[in-house]
């Protein structure tokens, strides 16, 4: 069973040298919900995902587990590495494809915290990497090459090493990138399965303001480091803020049969553009 927790960052301020990135920023990833990080390049997203996860030292703030949900706050950074890859897992842009090892290998390595010196596997440990496999469609390569698989076949790979893992937090930084249209909208699934039946907090950067929409309970939208809006994703994706953030004009609307948010940029060569152009010569 994935124990729950909430994650905290209170008033981060992340710099990279002298050049501060991400200024006192505040948010919660609380158990059995969805927090999606939108914005353009350079707005902070994923810098903020990975002081969540310890991987960059925060100049000023704290990062605490739990204390939202009745458990004792404890602040992230005195946990040993161990004790926080117990409780919250991160899966990056960036990952190698490991030469020699199978897929059932890598996912494997997701069960690391849980062992015990080097131990092998036990029955727990294998349960957990066969659901992982299952939910991400790995398990008719179990035994192939991770040296012979796409790049999207990868990244699925290090996918279901974080679901191994079973954290009570999942941070998600741009899982849908370089994944086909069937994997992305799987992907996304398994980003609200982790929630919505295990409990899971997610945190999750997304480039794709649609794939926000569709998944998010709640959604931060950043602007050169700060929070421009904050809230239930038909709150903050507002054709003004879009406006305002990306310098694009946007049409949002609610589509009905699918019971989402709709979101067309327009562009120059858009059907409407083209259209009073054409009146105009």
């Amino acid at each position: 069973m994935i124990p729950s927790t909430s994650l905290s960052g209170e008033n981060l301020l992340l710099q990279y040298g002298r050049e501060t990135v991400v200024h006192g920023v505040s948010l919660t990833l609380e158990p059995g919900q969805v927090t999606a990080l939108v914005g353009p390049n350079g707005s902070g997203k994923s810098t903020l995902l990975r002081s969540l996860a310890r991987l960059h030292r925060a100049e000023a703030g704290t990062v605490t587990l739990g204390g939202r949900t009745g458990q004792d706050a404890r602040a992230a950074s005195l946990l040993s590495a161990r004790e926080f890859a117990r409780e919250v897992t991160l899966f990056s842009q960036s990952r190698p494809a490991p030469q020699g090892l199978t897929v059932r290998e890598v996912v494997a390595f997701g069960r690391h915290p849980h062992r015990k010196g080097f131990a092998g596997l036990s029955a727990t440990d294998r349960s957990a990497i066969d659901h992982a496999m299952g939910a991400t469609g790995l398990r008719p390569m179990a035994n192939r090459s991770v040296g012979e698989l796409s790049g999207g076949e990868v990244q699925r790979v290090w996918l279901a090493a974080c679901v191994a893992q079973q954290t009570g937090v999942v941070l998600l930084d741009e899982p849908t990138n370089h994944l086909d249209l069937r994997y992305q909208i799987e992907t996304l699934d398994l980003v609200r399965d982790l929630a919505d039946d295990h409990g899971v907090a997610v945190g999750i950067v997304l480039h794709d303001l649609d794939h926000a929409a569709r998944i998010a309970d709640n959604l931060l939208l950043l602007s050169a480091g700060r929070i421009h809006a904050g809230g239930r994703p038909a709150q903050v994706l507002t054709a003004e803020n879009i406006a305002e953030v990306y310098s694009i004009r946007v049409e949002v609307s609610f589509d009905e049969h699918s019971n989402r948010l709709r979101i067309d940029p327009i562009g120059r060569h858009s059907p409407r553009v083209r259209g009073a152009s054409a009146q105009l010569s």
